[in-house]
């Protein structure tokens, strides 16, 4: 058997795939694109983690914030009732000296009918 006719488009592609594979030193700007993105890339993650960190701390300003208020509201309200307690023994202490004075009274008039 002798030599396999050439094909005209299978040599075509072996000479574009040497061409591919053959090595070519790099654009001069290539390190300088190559080394901006990086710093690029790196300044975008720094400012995600930033933002990650700002978010995670406005959080906690607004959690504490939240309980704050929470325990305000909570001695408002304590001082509240601890002042109606005071104004419900200050009106049992009135009525108790006036059932007093009546009674008293009505013990005089008694007396004074026999």
């Amino acid at each position: 058997m002798g030599p396999e006719p050439t094909n005209p488009s299978s040599s075509d592609f072996e000479r574009e795939l040497r061409q591919a594979l053959e090595r070519r030193p790099a654009p001069p700007s290539l390190k300088g694109k190559i080394l901006a993105r990086r710093r690029l890339e790196k300044t975008e993650r720094l400012r995600h983690r930033l933002m990650w960190f700002q978010r995670l701390a406005a959080c906690f300003v607004l959690a504490a914030v939240l309980g704050g208020a929470f325990l305000w509201r909570s001695a408002v309200q304590r001082r509240k009732g601890e002042q109606a307690r005071a104004q419900v023994l200050t009106a049992l202490r009135i009525a108790g000296r006036a059932l007093s004075a009546m009674n008293a009274q009505l013990a005089d008039r008694e007396q004074d009918a026999k």
